[in-house]
């Protein structure tokens, strides 16, 4: 699933969540996955066993669901299986978006409303700028302005959520609407090495670099991906040169600056930080407002009380994508209630999904700064924590800081997956719920989870807190 397909379903599962008991929601649409959208149709595999069922029981809660998240007009279809080949393969099957060049011998002219990274309203225009993510703003659309002449690489760097992906659409977007001619090429880190691992085991390597060095403009999201990927790493380093040395635009966006991308050889680094690099962060109270005051116009919420967006923008402080998403389930839960959104609407709303200690901590922690607490604290490795290893040593840790991760980060469970080696979703989950029954029952444990509370500074008792709240 890509990261945009990703994020419609995952607020989506939010709707669902809001309005279905958690035991029903866990056995029947927990296992849902979404493989596919395109051309008005939402495509979600389901057991085949259940397939039915689901269909009979909960068809139209969830056509409810991705009406609120996506609008009308996107049929949402049931399948056992991944769809059919068709003559546009869906997005969980096409890593990367092409937009090939006229002038060179391609009878399917590029157009600015096919959208890169799988989505033309990422422009630009609906890009809300603030303090904290001006100068990317302004690097990246003097990049697209100027392709290879402004900035060559830009670096864009950021924790997830705070638009980054945003910026790379609108890049794409701008550049096939001035210049039709050219070919852009948008990828991610992950499917970047996907691609080339399929194109070495299958001896068509000459190919894979025509397809990402003969190109006029090459987005990479999250390039932080080819950590410790000996050969896809020598394979982008040739590329990355094959571009720059001939004039072509490269943008690249990672969760941490080159000087952190520590398990990147050394002169893959050098090469990021010799263009800009342009930091985006959380967004500040004044643009958290603007941001979802834009939302409630483009989408006509009609809002009773105006101060209700001023207690989401408050509570929710992290990412833009949380701050959509708390919107999204204020917007829900006051359709299924009847009542109107008024700001003690949206701060009850909050109180479960966004407990007030989260809200009043001053400092917003990262998954990696969790793994390196719990690194110390525990005497592990890197390595070993996102290893496969299961002793006890190993194991427990390495549970305890996804539970951590979960509870104090607005990270995504595929999301914090992907932190851990890029494990499943549902190994995150497992892991919060055995760490929380473990630190409920065994003293030893609660003592160790909170001794490593501490040097977070944050107290285990708002953890417990919030754990109650979720498993209620």
């Amino acid at each position: 699933m890509n990261h945009e397909l990703e994020h419609i379903w995952s607020r989506v599962q939010t709707q669902l969540a809001l309005v279905i008991d958690e035991p029903t929601y866990r056995i029947w649409l927990e296992p849902l996955t979404a493989v596919e959208i395109a051309n008005g149709r939402l495509l979600l595999q389901a057991p085949i066993h259940a397939c039915g069922w689901i269909t009979a029981r909960f068809g139209r809660v969830i056509q409810a669901s991705v009406d609120l998240v996506l609008g009308p007009g996107v049929t949402v279809e049931l399948v056992t299986g991944h769809p059919r080949p068709r003559q546009t393969q869906p997005l969980s099957d096409q890593p990367t978006t092409t937009f090939p060049s006229a002038s060179r011998g391609d009878s399917t002219p590029a157009s600015a409303q096919a959208g890169p990274l799988g989505n033309p309203k990422l422009t630009f225009d609906q890009f809300v700028i603030g303090d904290s993510n001006r100068l990317a703003h302004a690097a990246a659309l003097a990049v697209a302005e100027m392709p290879a002449q402004a900035y060559n690489p830009l670096f864009l760097c950021g924790p997830p959520g705070v638009g980054k992906t945003h910026l790379l659409s609108s890049i794409a977007n701008l550049l096939l609407c001035h210049n039709p001619d050219l070919t852009v090429r948008c990828t991610t880190g992950e499917a970047f090495t996907n691609e080339f691992l399929a194109a070495l085991n299958g001896g068509q390597t000459e190919a894979f670099k025509l397809r990402f060095r003969d190109v006029d403009v090459l987005l990479l999201d999250d390039v932080q991906f080819l950590e410790r990927k000996t050969k896809t790493e020598e394979e982008f380093f040739h590329t990355f040169n094959a571009l720059h040395d001939s004039g072509r635009q490269i943008v690249l966006s990672s969760d941490r600056p080159p000087r952190d991308l520590q398990a990147l050889e050394d002169r893959l680094r050098e090469r990021f930080e010799a263009g800009l690099v342009a930091d985006v962060k959380p967004p500040d109270l004044a643009t958290r407002l603007a941001i979802l005051r834009k939302r409630v116009q483009h989408d006509r919420i009609q809002l009773a009380d105006t101060t209700a967006l001023e207690a989401i923008a408050g509570r929710v402080r992290s990412n833009v994508r949380a701050l959509e998403g708390a919107l999204i389930r204020v917007v829900a839960f006051s359709s299924l209630t009847g009542r109107p959104i008024t700001a003690e609407v949206a701060q009850e709303v909050l109180d479960s999904l966004y407990p007030r200690s989260h809200a009043s901590s001053q400092h917003q922690h990262t998954v990696s700064e969790i793994q390196l607490a719990t690194c110390t604290h525990f005497q592990l490795s890197s390595e070993e924590l996102l290893s496969s290893a299961r002793t006890a040593r190993i194991a427990w840790p390495r549970q305890v800081a996804m539970y951590l991760a979960r509870e104090l980060t607005e990270e995504s469970l595929p999301a914090i997956g992907r932190h851990f080696g890029g494990r499943d979703h549902t190994t995150v989950l497992h892991a919060w719920r055995r760490t929380s029954a473990r630190i409920a029952a065994d003293a030893a444990a609660r003592e160790a989870v909170k001794n490593l509370c501490q040097t977070l500074d944050f107290p285990l008792r708002d953890l417990q807190h919030d754990t109650l709240d979720r498993s209620a």
